[in-house]
């Protein structure tokens, strides 16, 4: 019976903590701290809801379309923006719904045939045809624009790809207690938009811990600030935890029949997303597979100047 009461006693804490870090959260996210969309970039009006991009390099140069990562946004590709730029290709980022600031569905509907319908629908009003080049979770959305309209895009670069090959989250759930929209928003106020833990998520995926900066915790905690986050990265998570369904890009026949430029980068020491992944999917295609070494999953903050070089060699040979 003590047992049992010292359970419940710290099971109520528990829930105090995440009540009081959720109501932080609704603070943080109302009011004169919530944040305006950064200057340097813009909003571009689409046929699906208006999204956040920021670009550099000349309007005439050949264009490359950026896909962050879960919980990122298009900021995290200045530097690789800048590379790319300076090679005199027009690098646009984007901050994929419900991240950054584009649109939030009301609907919450962020399955990955709808985010591939949300990125051809930006193709379309940039009046682009662009080499894709896409990190992590949002390599899933890219792979399934092209694979919807092919001819939409001119390449698809894979970065540490969160792909799910063969598998198909049709029926499936969210796993107890996440499947309730309430308990979602507790797990993402006490992580995702606590900024304190932000430095902890990121190493986590880091293989260069050093590459978790202050000045790179600070750049991905800005968003958290824009009104209604928490709920509407709640809204999301689903789609982080569920694998897609029915979604080409999940199927080996796909990829087989791709008929686009295409390539892999992957860190060897990528532990998100293994190597071993990149590797199938290479095998797969018969694509490259560019490696580098001593690097995990996001290469593009862990060793910038490394993956930079890597992938402009790689949308060089993608041209040729």
């Amino acid at each position: 019976m003590p047992g049992l009461f010292l359970i419940v006693i710290l099971l109520s804490l528990a829930l105090v903590l995440l009540l009081g870090l959720r109501m932080t959260a609704a603070i943080r996210e109302v009011g004169l701290l919530a944040q305006d969309p950064p200057e340097e970039g813009r909003i571009v009006e689409t046929d699906l809801g208006p999204i956040y991009i920021e670009e550099l390099g000349p309007e005439t140069g050949p264009a490359i379309l950026l896909f962050h990562g879960s919980v990122g946004w298009s900021r995290m590709w200045r530097p690789t923006q800048e590379a790319l730029a300076a090679k005199g290709y027009r690098a646009i980022a984007f901050d994929m719904p419900p991240m950054g600031w584009s649109f939030r569905d009301p609907a919450g509907d962020y399955s990955r045939a709808t985010q591939a319908r949300r990125t051809l629908a930006l193709i379309k009003a940039l009046r682009i045809r662009p080499v894709l080049v896409a990190h992590s979770f949002g390599a899933g959305p890219a792979a399934e624009a092209a694979m919807q309209a092919p001819a939409s895009v001119a390449g698809l670069v894979v970065v540490s790809g969160a792909i799910g090959l063969g598998r198909d989250g049709t029926d499936q759930a969210p796993p107890w207690p996440l499947g309730y929209p309430f308990m979602r928003e507790l797990a993402v106020s006490a992580t995702i938009t606590n900024p304190p833990m932000m430095g902890t998520l990121l190493r986590q995926f880091l293989h260069r811990q050093d590459a978790a900066t202050p000045e790179i915790i600070a750049m991905l905690n800005r968003p958290g600030r824009r009104a209604g986050t928490t709920s509407a990265i709640a809204a999301w998570v689903p789609s982080l935890l569920v694998p897609p369904a029915g979604a080409l890009s999940t199927t080996p026949e796909a990829w087989q029949t791709l008929d686009l430029p295409l390539a892999f980068l992957w860190g060897d020491r990528d532990t998100a997303t293994p190597l071993a992944q990149g590797q199938a999917l290479a095998d797969l295609t018969g694509a490259p597979l560019s490696i580098l070494t001593e690097v995990g999953h996001i290469p593009q903050i862990e060793a910038p100047a490394e993956f930079q070089a890597a992938l402009i060699a790689l949308l060089a040979d993608l041209q040729t």
